[in-house]
C-alpha cells in the first residue's frame, strides 16, 4: 500500500485544508542550518542537517538519522519542518556561529581563556591513539587547566618513566592503561611500578578494553557490537578485517583509526567506562 499521508503534491488542491475556502499551504524558504530536523516528503526518511554541498553540478543535502545514518537529497522543495512544507535553501555563511556551551565532554565551555601554563603533573597514556582520542574529548578541558598528555608508549615501560619523572605532591601522574583488568599482565606490571613511588602521587586507572579503539561506541560505526577477535591475530588487523577494511599494513591501521576517531562527536560517543576513567585522572592531577 503506497503511503498518501502527504499526497502526490502537497500544493495540490487536493491537499489537506486547501478545500472548503482554506488558503492551500505554502512552502516557505528556510536555510539548511546545521542540526536542523527535517523530513523528505518523498521517503519519509527524517534527520538532521549535516552539511550542505555541491555534488554533480547540483547543491545537495546530508541529513543524519537518530541512528546516525545519513542519506543525501536536492537542495530545494520537498520537506517539511516541524508539519510545514519548507524549501531548503543553502545557510547564510557569512553568519558568525554561536559559540557552544559546552565543550566534547561535557564541561561547561569557557571563551577567550587563554591556555593556562602546563602544571608540573601530568597524564599519560599508553599510545597514539589513546592521545588523540583523549584529545579531541577533552583537549578544551585539558587547556582550560593547563594538564599535558603525554604518550607512554606501553605500560611495560611505566616503571622506568616513573624512576625519570620523580612524582612528588606538586607533580603527580595519571595513568591511563588499556585491558587492566585483575590477573592481566598490565595489572602486574602497574602493581610493580607503584611500589616504587610515594604514596598518594601517582593513579594508575585502566579500561578492560584490549584497545581503547573499543572505547568507541559500536553503533557509531554501524556495529551492533565489537567483533571478537580469535587469540593468536593481531587484534587491530582482525578488527580491519571484521569490518571489510583494508588490513595489511601499519598504513591500514592509521587509517582505520581515523576512520574511527571521526565517528567520534563527543563524550556521547564513548562508553561510561572510558569516560569516568579520564575524568578522574583530570580531577586527580588538577587538585591541589
Amino acid at each position: 500500500m503506497v503511503d498518501e499521508r502527504y499526497g502526490p503534491d502537497v500544493l495540490s488542491p487536493a491537499f489537506p485544508g486547501a478545500q472548503r475556502g482554506r488558503s492551500r499551504p505554502t512552502s516557505q524558504p528556510m536555510p539548511a542550518d546545521t542540526g536542523l530536523v527535517v523530513e523528505e516528503v518523498e521517503t519519509g526518511w527524517v534527520g538532521a542537517v549535516v552539511r550542505v554541498e555541491k555534488s554533480g553540478g547540483m547543491h545537495v543535502v546530508v541529513l543524519e538519522d537518530r541512528r546516525g545514518r545519513t542519506r543525501t537529497f536536492p537542495l530545494g522543495p520537498g520537506f517539511w519542518v516541524e508539519g510545514k512544507p519548507v524549501v531548503l535553501t543553502a545557510p547564510v555563511l557569512h553568519r558568525a556561529p554561536a559559540q557552544p556551551t559546552r565543550t566534547a565532554s561535557g564541561s561547561v565551555a569557557v571563551h577567550g581563556a587563554r591556555a593556562r601554563v602546563a602544571r608540573g603533573s601530568r597524564i599519560w597514556v599508553e599510545g597514539k591513539h589513546d592521545a588523540e582520542l583523549v584529545e579531541k574529548v577533552w583537549g578544551d578541558d585539558l587547556r582550560v587547566e593547563g594538564v599535558v598528555v603525554e604518550m607512554l608508549d606501553g605500560v611495560d615501560h611505566l616503571a622506568e618513566r616513573l624512576a625519570e619523572f620523580g612524582p612528588d605532591a606538586d607533580r603527580r601522574v595519571g595513568v591511563l592503561v588499556d585491558h587492566l583488568v585483575p590477573g592481566s599482565k598490565e595489572q602486574r606490571l602497574t602493581d610493580e611500578a607503584l611500589r616504587h613511588v610515594p604514596q598518594g602521587t601517582v593513579l594508575v586507572l585502566g579500561h578492560p578494553y584490549v584497545d581503547v579503539w573499543q572505547a568507541v561506541r559500536a553503533e557509531r560505526l554501524g556495529l551492533d557490537r565489537w567483533p571478537v577477535i580469535d587469540r593468536g591475530t593481531e587484534w587491530k588487523l582482525g578488527i580491519l578485517r571484521s569490518l571489510g577494511w583494508p588490513a595489511e599494513t601499519q598504513a591500514d591501521v592509521a587509517r582505520g583509526w581515523q576512520r574511527i576517531l571521526s565517528a567520534v562527536r563527543d563524550f556521547r560517543d564513548l562508553d561510561p567506562a572510558l569516560l569516568g576513567r579520564v575524568e578522574e585522572l583530570i580531577d586527580f592531577v588538577t587538585t591541589s
